[in-house]
């Protein structure tokens, strides 16, 4: 009687779980593939052999053309950077010296 009843849970098991696998197999069966890409997107191949003709301003972005891009570098390169004051330059200093020093020291309050 024992035996009967743990054949009978046995297939009861094996019959929920194949028609769980069944139906969970069969909901995704018509569903896209989703490790491709997309048909419209262009392959890296192709990309990688394009010839770029326009560019992004670094500075504000825009498009430019070719020419105009490397004009901008050009000026980019002879303008030197702003200098700043030196009592400004002392204290960005100065800040950045007690930041680190209260990352080791965290007990010091000045």
């Amino acid at each position: 009687m024992g035996r009967v009843k743990t054949r009978k849970s046995i297939r009861l098991l094996s019959l929920i779980v194949i028609t769980g696998t069944f139906i969970i197999l069969s909901s995704y069966w018509r569903s896209p593939v989703l490790a491709l890409p997309p048909p419209e997107d262009i392959p890296e191949e192709i990309l990688r052999t394009k010839i770029i003709i326009e560019a992004r301003s670094p500075i504000d972005g825009k498009f430019l053309t070719a020419a105009e891009y490397i004009q901008l570098q050009a000026q980019l390169q002879e303008v030197p950077p702003p200098k700043l004051d030196p009592k400004i330059r002392d204290q960005i200093f100065l800040l950045r010296l007690r930041k680190s020093l209260l990352q080791f020291f965290p007990f010091l309050n000045f």
